[in-house]
């Protein structure tokens, strides 16, 4: 009589639960990263914005007169953006080690957290962001909105309004 034996999670979950541990470590950095954050010194909103509607007064007034724009300069990168990427780089190892540790066949629960959790802090550094940059669109489109008297007198004899 023979007895038949499961290979299925007879392995130790090493790699299951390593990603499982990285996941959350990256979770808990990401988290960290978006409400401690800005590490890097920081202009106040009013500045940056008012830098922005100079540039984009400047380049509508390029443009109407027929003069080339500027070439475009590369941004620095500063700590935020290294924070950034080395947490979306530490939930991205979680999900390659939990992937290993189904490929294995270790157990599948720790393995299947290890994909969530990592996946959700990849996830949530990119709809923090995507929010973020969305609320600074409705913030400029404000900013605009208030000027549109200035830009309708300015312009309005330029382009026969």
């Amino acid at each position: 009589m023979m007895t038949e034996v499961s290979i299925q999670g007879n392995q130790s979950p090493v790699f299951g639960w390593l990603g499982f541990g990285v996941a959350a470590i990256s979770l808990i950095a990401a988290l960290f990263v978006f409400w401690a954050g800005p590490f890097a010194p920081q202009q106040s909103t009013g500045v940056s914005l008012g830098e922005l509607a100079a540039e984009i007064g400047k380049s509508t007034l390029r443009a109407a007169a027929g003069i080339e724009q500027p070439e475009p300069i590369a941004p620095a990168r500063d700590l935020d953006d290294y924070l950034r990427t080395g947490v979306s780089m530490l939930g991205a190892t979680a999900i390659v080690l939990s992937v290993i540790g189904l490929l294995r066949h270790e157990r599948i629960r720790p393995a299947v957290a290890g994909i969530a959790i990592g996946t959700g802090a990849i996830l949530f550094q990119f709809f923090a962001w995507a929010f973020l940059a969305l609320l600074g669109t409705l913030v400029i489109m404000a900013l605009l909105n208030s000027f549109s008297d200035f830009f309708t007198d300015t312009f309005s004899g330029l382009f026969g309004g």
